[in-house]
């Protein structure tokens, strides 16, 4: 059972009862001093009976009531823990299902309890909630008698063990929101099985939509019909360690997900909807973040290049491309490259996303100001040889960075821009002079990620005349007889790919690229100067996996029109309808 977000139960239960400003002073104070739970202290005081704590909490966290008074607890049931523990952790067994043992409690949140009666018995804890006086009550009767009158023959086989006793119905559809564990446990697992990158849950008044990213593409997955969107929710937001009773508000969170020995770390990130409260959970598979570099897609010279690069020990080095394409990995990989204890290395991310060994990370907190242009000025007094900067997004940032970076400091950081030289005239649109930038930035890397035909369903086709003639305009070069696609098959959903690769264009600043960025050049002379002097723009690389049977034309439109478009203004010259049609081919 994950460790669930009490502060919020307790702000639910002060809302719960009338009680003054002072009052409520009072009470956090005697909280604080004793240490006792809230609801007991409200109880105590009168504010709170058994009963409303009971709904309240049923409410909260899905977990169903038992009005023990009314029910008949048997002996094989209540002789699964000693009457010791029943007494001190003042719990009552009231059902056994399935190695699940139902456990009737005051305080659901109790896990210490939880954790020492499963020790005890071997089996799963579910809680059920039930008020203390009836809980005393019950102990009071199946403990503390003397008699037993049918203990031996009730429940127990030929050894003495404890027999499947009938649980009752309002607690075996509802217990723990049992279903509700399951459901999102297993669209977890089939997220993770399908190496999606995010999972979308979007309600509606039709229901609950659930969508996966994967290949950086949503898909809506098959649910059933009859789904209780508040419950599923409710248990992600628990899971994240949310405010449950806040859904006014959005809210972010962390979900560290334990399943067959892999660790998983999701990002939970809610929105108030009209229909009610849109999901979206970012998975983080350290696997995926952290790569060699030599498996991040670089082509041999660019790899040499970016190698090159990073044995600097001064200057900033730029990561760029839409959100999704990337950076973070680069950015990750190349951290790791570097990592070494000779060296501090200090990163400043909004959030961290992944936490790696060795290198000090700072998330970002606007609340108490702490900005990474903030931030920046503290690592500086720091003493590091390396900061990474999570993403540009203000001039003061960027003054910082490139300081540091004249100072004696690499610094890598990400911007968004279609292209390595329009990253160059961002900078300067921003407000950083152009002798800062020739001075203090050594490279700049645009990547976008790629989608590759599923190898299973791989097959080839010849290209019409319209295909053709695209080809022509879109490469400048005469188009191959026949090309690759995925036919659609049970491996990849339908889809024709499975998997994505990276294709990137690497800038290195020269004298030529310094002099045209004093002259305030635009992008499309930069690019094409880059070019001239080996770079290999993003539509090359797209072309090499397109020959490659790596991918389909549609696809590498897809991620590289804008750049190709912003450097070199192909859009004027070709057909835009058509475009868009091999642009949703390759999505669809």
């Amino acid at each position: 059972m994950e460790r669930l977000n009490r502060s919020s139960i307790d702000k639910a239960l002060l809302e719960a009862v009338p009680v003054s400003a002072e009052e409520k002073e009072a009470i956090l104070s005697e909280q604080k001093m004793t240490g006792r739970s809230l609801a007991k202290i409200l109880i105590d005081r009168g504010l709170l009976d058994e009963e409303n704590y009971a709904s309240i909490m049923e409410e909260l966290l899905n977990i169903p009531r038992i009005n023990l008074y009314n029910y008949n607890i048997k002996a094989a049931v209540a002789d699964c823990i000693p009457a010791e523990m029943a007494r001190r952790y003042r719990v009552v067994p009231v059902g056994i299902r399935e190695e699940k043992l139902y456990l009737a409690m005051a305080d659901p949140l109790d896990l210490a309890t939880i954790d020492d009666v499963a020790m005890l018995t071997g089996r799963e804890i579910i809680p059920v909630i039930a008020g203390e006086k009836a809980i005393a009550y019950v102990i009071s009767h199946h403990y503390e008698l003397a008699a037993y009158p049918a203990r031996e023959e009730e429940g127990r086989g030929d050894e003495g063990a404890v027999q499947e006793v009938e649980v009752p119905p309002e607690l075996e559809t509802s217990a723990e929101d049992a279903p509700v564990v399951k459901l999102v446990n297993s669209l977890i697992d089939r997220a993770l099985e399908e190496g999606a990158s995010d999972v979308h849950l979007e309600p509606s008044s039709e229901g609950l939509r659930i969508r996966l990213r994967l290949d950086g593409v949503l898909h809506d997955l098959a649910v059933p019909s009859r789904l209780n969107q508040a419950q599923i929710i409710s248990r992600v937001k628990v899971m994240a360690n949310l405010d449950i009773a806040e859904k006014r508000l959005p809210q972010d969170g962390n979900i560290h997900y334990y399943r067959s020995g892999r660790e998983v770390n999701m990002r939970v990130s809610t929105m108030p909807t009209v229909h009610g409260e849109k999901v979206v959970i970012r998975l983080l598979d350290k696997k995926k973040i952290i790569m060699p570099l030599e498996s991040l897609g670089f082509s041999p010279d660019s790899l040499r290049t970016f190698q090159h690069l990073l044995l600097n020990h001064s200057g900033m080095i730029l990561v760029t491309g839409p959100t999704g394409c990337g950076k973070t990995t680069t950015l990750y990989s190349a951290l790791h490259f570097l990592n070494n204890p000779r060296y501090n290395i200090i990163t400043v991310e909004d959030p961290v996303e992944y936490h790696l060994s060795g290198i000090n990370q700072v998330p970002v907190n606007r609340r108490i100001n702490r900005t990474f242009a903030n931030t920046l000025r503290s690592i500086l007094r720091q003493d590091p040889d390396i900061i990474m900067v999570g993403e540009i997004r203000d001039l003061e940032t960027v003054k910082i960075a490139a300081q540091a970076a004249l100072t004696g400091h690499l610094v890598f950081s990400t911007l968004h821009t279609n292209s390595a030289a329009s990253a160059v005239t961002r900078l300067t649109d921003m407000g950083l002079e152009p002798f800062m930038v020739v001075a203090s930035t050594i490279g700049v890397i645009a990547q976008r990620l790629i989608r590759k035909n599923c190898s299973h369903c791989l097959e080839e086709y010849r290209l019409n005349d319209e295909e053709k003639e695209f080809f022509c305009g879109y490469f400048k070069q005469e188009p191959p007889l026949s090309l690759h696609r995925g036919a659609g098959c049970r491996r990849c959903n339908q889809t024709g790919f499975k998997g994505r690769t990276s294709i990137q264009e690497l800038l290195v600043m020269s004298q030529e690229l310094q002099t045209l960025i004093l002259q305030k050049a635009p992008a499309s002379e930069l690019h094409r100067k880059a070019v001239e002097q080996g770079m290999e723009p993003l539509v090359a690389g797209g072309l090499k996996c397109l020959e490659q049977g790596i991918t389909t034309l549609g696809e590498v439109i897809r991620v590289t029109f804008n750049s190709l478009y912003e450097t070199e203004g192909a859009g004027n010259a070709l057909n835009s309808a058509y475009i868009a049609e091999l642009q949703k081919d390759g999505i669809d």
